[in-house]
């Protein structure tokens, strides 16, 4: 395969490719002004061309992507500028997944599936993506120096390319950290903060207003000093601040050099009206204001993230802080398709023309990959991705439905990327080959490559063989146990278990290693899924605790395909990472996922996947302290 020359351009620039060399992966034009880390990583869907040789990144296929460069009306999205947007109802998309939306209990994702969720968001037309906060661990700076060397480091040939965002506390300890992740990107951007309500002051900083208001110009200025074009500033708890004092130290960053101002609600308190006349209040009041950009970062304590956002654009703001299915800590963050679609919808018509640059046919993708990788379900009545979303039961609305879909529904599913089912009649089962299987997986929005290809095919066939018709709640949990996997360490090969009510259970399991050694354990247990992960113990020999077992059927009758995960933490090792609000030391934990017919089949591969997981982060950590040491 030829070699492949990476490209560094220059902050703001377009990157030209030549798609012509041997092996028809892009050549960029620029020679690389860094050093190029090693990394081998596999495709995960074939949406993304990868490649493996050790020396370079795996580089995207470059092709023309007229949603990049076009807004939700049909806009041209405005040339990007730290401090300033040209057209004043552009409106930026900031995305937290990977940082605010990890900070969720179980939601932890290894290197390579936070770059996979990053690749996601660039194709989804996010401009900004938060990757992390990379004092927290050394897994987290790393990844996020992946993110910015690769996503972050690629123009399209719209001008395209994604702001990478790293978090920092204002210190310097955390802001080097937070330069070191990021600078590799075409656009790089440190986001600093420290909270300005009293409450806070008070009880978790111990510090005077006076302290505070130097401690955050000298940080934004120190940030600015090493180099970083592009610096937030949030003053935490922003919601529950005293007005003057607010004003006042977003005047001090601003002088210091911040080119953007995030106005969180921390903590879910302010209702819509509040944080409207918030960003207003601070427009009118804070010297320098016209020289920044306003952005929003709202919690959902009360349900009112996304409804705070839109108020919050509608006076003013433009950038808007956001997470994929509204993931978050404690009740979550705004959620990045409730707003985009908001906007979609009511933005010309109620919100003075606002618009964003994303792609919403990316929309359903992004949610499943987050659902799947941080192994957070979306709840079925969760707008826009929920699975009753765009499901008519009531026997009222499928007659409206039937009549004419505008009667109850202001969304079209193919808006976020959806197609309701099959329109050619196609039903698959045991007779159906892979063109036809490939056919339904492009409906549904996977664009899988050869190899996943065939992996999901024979997991088809096998199920078809027992199983008459295959819905495509069936497909999508069959494409989730192949394809939203982390990395193999161990698989399943063989499983056998006993049980019943006459005695003990016991499981007997067959684990192939990543050398493809096999290895095999029985033991004995309350029942066969115990036996079982007993066994998977006795051979991969590390100790965790099972914290959470969830199963349910993907769909109705005897022979559904049961989904289930489990949620696991090491009871020994150094799986923790720092709190970027508190703090704290936080002990990591690791979800996993698994599909099958049979019940115990898909418990064992949850939980191999868990473990998986959580042996790929302890990989990649001894690998790096043993090439630094």
């Amino acid at each position: 395969m030829a070699s492949l020359q990476l490209c560094y351009a220059p902050p703001y620039s377009s990157a030209h490719y030549n798609n012509n060399n041997a092996s028809g992966f892009p050549q960029a034009c620029y020679r690389p002004t860094f050093p190029i880390p090693n990394f081998t990583r596999k495709a995960l869907l074939s949406g993304f061309v990868w490649r493996e040789p050790e020396s370079h990144l795996p580089v995207r296929k470059h092709s023309s992507c007229r949603c990049h460069a076009l807004g939700g009306g049909g806009q041209q999205r405005p040339e990007y500028l730290p401090n300033r947007i040209d057209d004043l109802q552009y409106v930026r998309i900031f995305d937290t997944t990977l940082r605010d939306g990890e900070q969720s209990p179980g939601a932890s994702m290894t290197s390579k599936e936070k770059l996979d969720v990053a690749r996601q968001l660039a194709r989804l037309g996010v401009d900004i993506i938060e990757a992390g906060f990379p004092i927290a661990s050394r897994e987290d700076l790393e990844a996020i120096k992946m993110i910015a060397a690769d996503v972050g480091s690629f123009i399209d040939d719209s001008g395209y390319v994604p702001v990478i965002c790293g978090l920092a506390r204002c210190n310097k300890a955390d802001i080097d950290a937070a330069w070191e992740a990021v600078q590799r990107a075409v656009r790089p951007r440190i986001h600093i903060f420290i909270a300005t309500s009293e409450i806070h002051l008070e009880h978790k900083l111990k510090k005077t207003r006076d302290e505070v208001l130097e401690i955050a110009r000298s940080m934004v200025a120190y940030a600015r000093s090493l180099g970083c074009p592009d610096v937030e500033f949030s003053p935490e708890d922003a919601g529950r601040s005293d007005r003057e004092f607010l004003y006042l130290v977003l005047g001090e960053a601003i002088k210091a050099g911040a080119t953007t101002l995030n106005i969180p609600d921390t903590v879910g308190y302010t209702l819509p009206s509040e944080y409207g006349k918030l960003i207003s209040d601070i427009r009118a009041n804070t010297p320098g204001i016209e020289n920044v950009i306003i952005s929003t970062h709202c919690q959902n304590d009360l349900g009112l993230a996304s409804s705070n956002t839109l108020a919050g654009a509608y006076a003013g703001a433009r950038q808007l802080e956001v997470t994929v299915n509204g993931i978050g800590e404690r009740a979550g963050n705004a959620s990045l398709e409730e707003v985009v679609m908001a906007l979609h919808l009511r933005g010309k018509e109620l919100l003075g023309g606002l618009y964003t640059g994303i792609n919403t046919k990316q929309i359903a993708m992004a949610s499943k990959m987050v659902t799947e990788y941080t192994g957070m379900p979306v709840q079925p009545h969760k707008a826009i991705v929920g699975a009753n979303a765009f499901a008519h039961e009531s026997g009222i609305h499928q007659d409206g439905m039937l009549k004419f879909q505008g009667t109850y529904e202001i969304l079209s599913p193919s808006d976020i990327g959806l197609n309701r089912s099959t329109e050619s009649g196609i039903v698959l089962g045991k007779l159906s080959g892979r063109h036809a299987l490939k056919s339904r997986l492009v409906q549904l929005g996977y664009n899988l490559g050869e190899k996943k290809l065939d992996d999901v095919f024979w997991r088809f066939k096998a199920v078809a063989e027992k199983k008459k018709h295959l819905s495509d709640g069936d497909i999508e949990a069959l494409v989730s146990d192949e394809v939203f996997q982390p990395q193999v360490i161990w698989s399943l090969g063989d499983l056998q278990v006993t049980c019943g009510t006459s005695g003990l259970s016991t499981g007997t399991v067959k684990l192939i290693g990543a050398d493809g050694t096999e290895h095999i354990a029985c033991a004995v247990g309350t029942g066969p899924v115990d036996a079982a992960y007993k066994a998977i113990d006795s051979i991969v020999k590390v100790s965790v605790t099972l914290l959470e077992y969830s199963m349910n059927a993907v769909t109705e009758g005897i022979d559904a395909i049961a989904h289930t995960r489990v949620i696991i933490r090491p009871e020994h090792g150094h799986h923790t990472s720092t709190h970027a609000l508190t703090g704290e030391t936080l002990h990591r934990t690791f979800s996993g996922t698994g599909a099958g017919m049979d019940i115990v089949a898909s418990s064992v591969r949850a939980y191999v996947s868990a473990l998986n997981k959580m042996l790929s982060f302890r990989t990649i950590s001894t690998r790096k302290e043993t090439v630094e040491g």
